[in-house]
């Protein structure tokens, strides 16, 4: 958008039209202007999919595998061909806006976020998201890097103070940030947190290093509900306030400006990045413009590959093959993997996780998938039917999952008779004012006529096992559960808390136990009155008995014996890794560890599938044949899997973050702030930097994965000087297994003996290549002026400390045979 052009437009709004635009009009859209031809912005929630504005399961999405899955990919390319997945689905919906990539760190494996960031490395965080975002804006839907900065945690987020030295914002946790706007990122978001005490939306960082060093020409939005203040927030280079209509700007504002309290400048420079943002994404006289400067660099001309539709063959394989390429093989001895179909008559599957995957993390993020393909449903759709395969799901370990929404394998809706839930919405008098089927009864966000005073979800109850069942109910406000006109639940409960992934998203759940007869049909009602402050959100959830331990543990031992190999699905529970809180621990049940120790003691071919976002502590990892991670893996998990152990595609990922052998190993253990204060005191060494400093091992190094094939690290060459100032540094490998492989070749730099503090190593660049059996490959790693450079505060630059560095070269951060000199 030309500059005349948009000063023309602003001109032809006065103080209070200006104002009005700079807050969302509603949750998800900015207001429209008639008088320039300026349309709603629509935003939605990602990285995992674009689930569109409002939360509506008979609206499903396409679900990409986690933020921590595409860091596991080392792989630009398709991440970029997943991001303009994303812008897809995002046109589909009619979102202008996809609220990712999170390019926060992953500080500490405590993070309930953790899934949602891509790595512990500031340059392999920051390659990822630009190619994200490159995607995305591919398809002239804007992405919106978030959250700007120093949001590392979930515990108190809303109002931590993260205290940090200059050099370790600069050094970790800016560096994504810059990578996204150098990609030419629209929107970057900031934070709730405060950073050396002041809250984000009012920060100076806005303005430096991002608007004014980096040149960022897009719109600064905030947060949902994180713009607190009319004058602090407005004077700073904050330039949108979601959601509204209410917020602290409005008339507010006006009168600050008029008062001379905020410039007006101020507000008109807010309004020209609205409206170059609104020219980007079409809501500008109803098409996209050209731009005038380099924000458009995000926006790729030319023709734009169609993936199809929303369930098309194309996305699914997309999806499918990236889910297969991000599993990380942690552990394969002799005999392991990959399984040999031809060779197997009768596989075991065990382990609830085979039927209940948990395919994606917990918070604004979660869409409502196309349909999910389990780890069970895919073995067997890839297997022979001459194979039987058996599953017994084993039992239910300490802090397993809460009851999951009652859904269509056990309810049925009482107006209809099909699976499903049904919704109705009532006045204060009872009368329905509203009624529609629903999939399931999570219903975060329904529609409210007029005159709505209570959400009733009602369904006719199936149970296939007489015993004991939970059923539950979350929600806030005036609250109750009946059972066949039995009261169940009944009470006020008001919400501890105003964070919006809890209020919203995720709230928690009362449940209570009552005795049901299998083949008896039952009818379950749940009404929540609406008030203000306790959102609308309203889930009803079941769970039939858990089978009993002993019989349950015998029944996986007989399967496991019988088969010729046994593949064991294990992992976080759906009330584990979610926005809004942080773990507490990294361990499993105990009892767990045993169980699987005796599995593979009774078949020596156990392949233990671990289903997580974030790392646990696997104690128990030296006694399978193998251990595969396949991360959150989104709607296709169970076809990429069976692909995988059948040896169909290689499991190619690469740990993005090191995995400890346990918690108190870890170089970071704390995210909760000590009287709202949380100090980074390990300064730069997070991740495979604080493990080196530590000089202890962990139990997986950052880069680790398998694969199907063996790599020897032959040569390291002489670095190359670029035009740029960086270097080009080949590195040879040769493939010394028996199948193709794909390798990924890290380079660090150490600098011995350096004037200033430094980590011991730290990631330089990176390349990945392929090769036959027997064959060589060269990688050329291109290493950036930056990896040489450091900040200093006393000259406020990046500063070259002359001498010598050493280049190294390997697989992982712990395993890097290769060296050579490079003198700056």
């Amino acid at each position: 958008m030309r500059g005349s052009d948009a000063e023309r437009l602003i001109d032809g709004l006065d103080l209070r039209q200006r104002i009005r635009l700079l807050t969302g009009s509603d949750t998800w859209r900015t207001p429209p202007e008639p008088a320039v031809g300026l349309g709603a912005i629509v935003f939605s929630d990602g990285p995992a999919g674009v689930r569109g504005p409002g939360w509506d399961e008979n609206h499903p999405s396409a679900l990409l595998p986690c933020a921590s899955a595409l860091g596991a990919l080392w792989d630009e390319e398709r991440v970029r061909r997943l991001g303009g997945l994303l812008g897809d689905e995002a046109r589909r919906k009619g979102v202008h806006v996809v609220l990712a990539p999170n390019l926060n760190l992953h500080r500490s494996p405590l993070s309930g976020r953790h899934f949602e960031c891509f790595s512990e490395d500031p340059l392999l965080t920051g390659r990822t998201g630009a190619a994200l975002i490159s995607g995305i804006q591919s398809r002239g839907v804007a992405a919106a890097a978030k959250h700007y900065v120093a949001n590392d945690s979930e515990t108190e987020r809303l109002t931590l103070d993260a205290r940090l030295g200059e050099r370790v914002l600069r050094e970790l946790y800016l560096p994504p940030f810059e990578a996204a706007v150098r990609a030419g990122v629209w929107l970057v978001m900031s934070a709730y947190n405060k950073v050396n005490g002041t809250t984000m939306s009012e920060s100076s960082l806005l303005t430096e290093p991002l608007k004014g060093e980096w040149g960022f020409d897009g719109v600064v939005v905030s947060d949902w509900g994180a713009v607190r203040s009319t004058v602090p927030a407005a004077a700073s280079a904050q330039d949108l306030a979601m959601p509204g209509p209410a917020g602290p700007w409005g008339e507010a504002l006006a009168v600050a400006v008029e008062d001379g309290r905020v410039p007006a400048e101020a507000v008109a420079d807010k309004v020209r990045r609205l409206l170059r943002l609104a020219a980007r994404v079409g809501t500008l006289n109803g098409r996209r413009q050209p731009d005038d400067g380099g924000g458009g660099r995000g926006a790729r001309s030319g023709p734009r590959p169609d993936l199809g539709g929303p369930g098309s063959g194309p996305r699914r394989r997309l999806l499918r093959e990236s889910a297969a390429a991000s599993f990380v093989l942690l552990e394969n001895r002799a005999g392991g993997l990959p399984l040999e179909a031809p060779a197997l008559d009768r596989l075991a599957v065990i382990g609830v996780h085979a039927t209940e995957p948990r395919v994606q993390g917990g918070g604004s993020s979660e869409v409502f998938p196309l349909g999910v393909v389990t780890p069970l449903a895919g073995l067997r759709a890839a297997l022979p039917d001459r194979v039987r395969v058996v599953y017994e799901p084993g039992p239910r370990w300490a802090g397993a999952a809460e009851p999951a929404p009652l859904g269509a394998r056990y309810a049925r809706d009482p107006d209809t008779g099909l699976p499903g839930v049904r919704l109705r919405v009532l006045d204060a008098a009872g009368a329905v004012l509203r009624s529609q089927a629903q999939p399931s009864g999570r219903v975060l966000e329904p529609g409210l006529p007029p005159g709505a005073a209570t959400i009733e979800l009602e369904a006719v109850l199936h149970p296939d096992v007489t015993g004991p069942w939970t059923l539950g109910l979350g929600g806030f406000g005036q609250m109750s559960l009946d059972v066949d006109e039995v009261t169940l639940l009944k009470g006020e409960f008001p919400p501890g808390t105003d964070d919006p992934a809890v209020v919203h998203v995720r709230p928690p759940q009362r449940t209570a136990r009552i005795t049901l007869e299998a083949g008896r049909p039952v009818r379950v009602v749940a009404r929540r009155a609406l008030a203000s402050g306790t959102g609308r959100a309203t889930v009803l959830t079941a769970a039939p008995p858990d089978p009993e331990p002993g019989r349950a543990r015998a029944a996986a031992l007989a399967a496991a014996r019988a088969a010729d190999a046994v593949v064991v699905c294990v992992g976080s529970d759906e009330g584990g890794e979610s926005e809004g809180r942080d773990r507490d621990t990294l361990e499993t049940d105990p009892l767990q560890g045993q169980f699987l120790r005796e599995i593979a003691r009774a078949n020596p071919r156990t392949i233990v599938v671990v289903n997580c976002g974030a790392p646990v502590v696997l104690p128990w990892r030296k006694d399978p044949a193998a251990v595969l991670l396949t991360w959150f893996p989104g709607q296709e998990g169970g076809a990429a899997l069976a692909d995988v152990l059948l040896g169909r595609a290689e499991p190619g990922g690469r740990l993005p973050t090191s995995w400890p052998d346990a918690l108190a190993d870890a170089p970071v253990r704390t995210t909760g702030p000590t009287r709202g204060v949380l100090p980074y005191e390990e300064g730069l060494h997070i991740g495979y930097r604080g493990w080196l400093r530590s000089g202890r091992e962990p139990a997986y190094w950052f880069g680790h994965g398998l694969g199907y094939t063996t790599w020897e690290f032959e040569r390291i060459g002489t670095p190359v000087p670029l035009p740029d100032g960086g270097y080009e540094v080949p590195v040879e490998v040769r493939n010394t297994g028996s199948r193709p492989g794909r390798e990924v070749v890290q380079v660090h730099l150490a600098r011995p003996g350096s004037t200033v503090e430094r980590p011991v190593r730290w990631l330089a660049g990176w390349a990945a290549v392929r090769a036959a059996s027997g064959d060589r490959a060269t990688a050329r790693v291109r290493i950036p002026v930056r990896a040489l450079q450091h900040w200093s505060p006393p000259a406020g630059d990046w500063v070259t400390e002359p001498g010598r560095f050493t280049l190294l070269a390997g697989p992982t951060a712990g395993n890097l045979p290769l060296r050579a000199a490079l003198d700056a």
